[in-house]
């Protein structure tokens, strides 16, 4: 089979196909950066960060996430921020549509030592404890907790809370340590945000969507909501809703681009919340991208105006005629 049709990287491939490689390392063996594009589009190879590519047949694990970053990792400076948060593992901290680019990453160096000057990277100076610092796969990264404090900190309100409700998920620190963090930042940036969303932070959200609804929820002044509330049928669980009150039948679901879009998806939605309120009597709100996201966002409305008609009508809701 010619190389060009392979839907994996042949044999005579110049390069070992067991571990990632730089630009640079490819080039030196023979490629060319149209060769290499060619094998991106083909899906051969992916861009996890600029400037490195790993061979597509390689599982993405922690392992080959500090591996892809090692290749590019300046001595004298560690990660942080986004890519802290994608090495650790708590995907779901990155930016809506992070994966239509392919990211930079992000090299700190401690306070005083100079900021790095390169177009692969983002680069700054950070004030950092050594206990603020941990070693993964030979990489030298802030901690899930002091990730979450930075991107708590430095991020607007919904990638902010998305990523700190990722971040407690990994189970690297507890609720009550988060918490206690937050004032070692008094009186420097972004500390005030920080302080109003850490006690919003909830382990239990699944998405970032969920996390930014969940921020509208609170925006809309509404009680403090259930996540992931079990809808069971003979004791089993046959349902989840995102966020709710479950004392009121009451739920708002966020309906994600990646899950909810094809024909099948749309049905078995519409299907599941036709029996939760047909038979179990719930009132249901239903969200999309554009009704969370956006200059344009109605969600806090919405979910005011859903929670007052769920008030109103829950007698009639739960009479047995």
């Amino acid at each position: 089979m010619d190389d060009d049709d392979a839907p994996f990287l042949g044999a005579d491939f110049p390069l070992p196909l067991d571990r990632p490689f730089t630009r640079h390392q490819a080039l030196a063996a023979g490629l060319t950066d149209r060769r290499l594009h060619q094998l991106v589009g083909k899906k051969c190879l992916r861009r996890d960060v600029v400037g490195v590519y790993v061979p597509a047949h390689l599982p993405d694990s922690q392992d080959l996430r500090a591996q892809v970053i090692a290749l590019v990792a300046p001595p004298d400076a560690f990660v942080c921020d986004e890519t802290a948060a994608w090495l650790h593992g708590a995907t779901m901290a990155l930016a809506p549509n992070s994966h239509l680019a392919v990211p930079k990453i992000c090299f700190f160096r401690p306070a005083d030592a100079g900021r790095l000057r390169n177009k692969l990277v983002v680069s700054g100076e950070r004030t950092v404890t050594k206990d603020d610092l941990m070693v993964v796969g030979g990489v030298l990264t802030t901690t899930p907790l002091r990730t979450a404090l930075d991107l708590g900190r430095f991020r607007r309100r919904d990638h902010a809370l998305a990523a700190l409700d990722a971040l407690l998920r990994l189970g690297a620190f507890t609720r009550e340590e988060l918490l206690a963090a937050v004032e070692r930042f008094a009186k420097q940036r972004g500390v005030r945000q920080l302080r109003w969303l850490v006690p919003l932070v909830d382990a239990r959200s699944e998405s970032y969507g969920e996390s930014a609804l969940r921020l509208r929820w609170y925006d809309a002044g509404l009680p403090t909501p259930q996540l992931q509330i079990s809808v069971l049928v003979d004791g089993r669980e046959v349902f989840r809703l995102d966020i709710g009150l479950e004392e009121l039948l009451f739920a708002a679901e966020y309906d994600g681009e990646q899950w909810h879009t094809d024909d099948a998806d749309v049905e078995a939605d519409s299907g599941r919340r036709d029996w939760l309120t047909e038979q179990r009597h719930w009132h249901i709100e239903v969200f999309r991208k554009h009704n969370v996201h956006g200059r344009d966002q109605d969600a806090d409305v919405r979910l005011r105006r859903a929670f007052e008609e769920a008030k109103r009508t829950f007698r009639c809701r739960t009479t047995i005629v």
